[in-house]
Order: C-alpha cells, then sequence, then structure tokens
C-alpha cells in the first residue's frame, strides 16, 4: 500500500524466500513511497532481516518482483529455486539506491573512518577522491564525527561506529536507506546518539525502511508500522493505531513482552 501521494521509492510483491525445506517469507508485499519512514516490528525468526537483505538482493528472493526508483528490477530463476539477478550491471547500480546499515556496523577496520566513507564513492560511483573527501567530511560532521576522520573503527565506541556506518551509506547518496536493528548491538548509554542521527534523517525527508525494537522510537518516528509474524505481515498501519491499538492478539502479547524491556525513546528526542 501507498503511504503519500509522493512517487513510489520502492516495491516489493510476494516476497518470499526459503532456506532449504525452511520457508522464511510466504508473500510480503510493501510499498515506500519518498519520504516514508516504515518501521518493520516482530519476534525473532519473523523474516524482519530477511526481508531487508531480500530486497537489495544480499539474499536472493524464492520469488516476487521489486521495483526500485521506478525501475523494474530484472530477477531471473537460478536453477537453485531462487531468483538472480538477470543484469549484474543493473543490479550494481541498484544497490547504490539502496544504502543499508547493519546492527553490527561492518565497517572496513584496516580503512580509516574517512576512507571508509570515501571508498564507495571513489571505487563504484567513480567520484573524484577531492571532492569524494569533501563531501565525506561534510557527512561525518553531519553525524558528529568530524574530529574522528582518520581513526581506525576498532578505537571507536560502538554509537560512533554506527554513525559512522551511517555517513557510509548516505555517501552514496541512496534513494531508500534499509537499516536492520542499528541500535541492536550497542550497550543502552550509546543507543540515544544513534536514533538521534537516524530522526534527523527522517526530519530532512529521506525514505528509510527499519527492522527495530525501539517501540517508542517508532511511533515517534515512522509514519507507517509493519509487524511480521511467520513471514507475513500480520497487521500494518499508522503508529498511533498500530502499537496504541492492536487488532491481532499476537501483537499484543509481542508488544507487553517489548514493553517489559527497556525503551530508550527518551533519549533521541525529536529537535
Amino acid at each position: 500500500m501507498a503511504l503519500t501521494h509522493s512517487p513510489e521509492a520502492l516495491r516489493a510483491e510476494g516476497i518470499r524466500k526459503s532456506f532449504g525445506s525452511l520457508e522464511v517469507l510466504k508473500g510480503v508485499d510493501l510499498t515506500a513511497c519518498k519520504g516514508d519512514v516504515i518501521a518493520i516490528i516482530g519476534g525473532s525468526g519473523s523474516g524482519k532481516s530477511t526481508l531487508l537483505r531480500c530486497l537489495n538482493l544480499l539474499e536472493h528472493p524464492t520469488a516476487g518482483s521489486l521495483r526500485i526508483d521506478g525501475e523494474e528490477v530484472g530477477l531471473t530463476p537460478d536453477g537453485r529455486g531462487h531468483l538472480g539477478a538477470a543484469s549484474n550491471a543493473q543490479i550494481r547500480r541498484i544497490r547504490t539506491k539502496l544504502a543499508m546499515v547493519f546492527q553490527s556496523f561492518n565497517l572496513w577496520s584496516h580503512m580509516t573512518l574517512l576512507e571508509n566513507v570515501t571508498e564507495v564513492p571513489v571505487r563504484v560511483l567513480g567520484i573524484p577522491r577531492d571532492k569524494a573527501t569533501v563531501e565525506a567530511m561534510e557527512l561525518l560532521d553531519r553525524v558528529g564525527l568530524a574530529d574522528k576522520a582518520n581513526v581506525y573503527p576498532a578505537f571507536l565506541s560502538g554509537g560512533q561506529q554506527q554513525r559512522g556506518a551511517i555517513a557510509r551509506a548516505l555517501a552514496v547518496q541512496p534513494k531508500v536507506m534499509l537499516f536492520d536493528e542499528p541500535t541492536s548491538a550497542l550497550d543502552p548509554e550509546l543507543v540515544g546518539e544513534v536514533l538521534k542521527v537516524i530522526t534527523s534523517l527522517a526530519e530532512e525527508g529521506r525514505t528509510m525502511i527499519l527492522v527495530t525494537h525501539e517501540m517508542g522510537f517508532a511511533r515517534d518516528v515512522a509514519n507507517h508500522v509493519v509487524f511480521l509474524r511467520d513471514g507475513l505481515v500480520e497487521e500494518q498501519g499508522l503508529p498511533a493505531q498500530v502499537l496504541g491499538n492492536p487488532k491481532s492478539e499476537r501483537l499484543a502479547r509481542f508488544l507487553g513482552n517489548v514493553g517489559r524491556t527497556s525503551d530508550h525513546s527518551t533519549d533521541y528526542g525529536r529537535q
């Protein structure tokens, strides 16, 4: 379902994914228009992270279709029961439109933070290094890390590494940003600094799809919440509706369980 009257940034239809005999995704539809912030919630094993990885083809779906920024992604059966890229050149181009931020940061340990942010613009997009460096410094300043540009990831806190990973994702000027539980690997006192950055991106009108367990954040920042259960969308809608007045008994139980864990939403707050 389209959430706004803006042009579509991403449309996924009938996404299925199996690992051997285990079907993790059983036919998921998801549409994000430009400027939408969609929070995907659900229990462990519900298919949240697998869905994100299918959207940028880090995992090849078993069935379904994808359209990114108005462009149909060419998918063809690969002989193993999955859909592979019909054109590797198209997939490389599509992936620059779908920047992903992982829960484990995934910064290159042998590169400084500045080098991490400039690598893809220079190597993949062909941006001159001088220009890429200027733009990278602007992004590092944007996430509060300009003074850490020449520091290696091992000497950064988890929160700093994740903010650096967000800067790296922004460097390709993506149409859609995908976040896979970006705060789950952080110590509680570091969660707020990352959520503040993501909140500011939402306020800029960035299109984002986030797998998150931060219910307060989802309520305050997202304009649409999707509850996945057993590889299917069980409930979706406005945050106030889905999180405040769930129709599904399983969603109500899930929210009750999450509510008994700490919520760091008060740390990020909209400015």
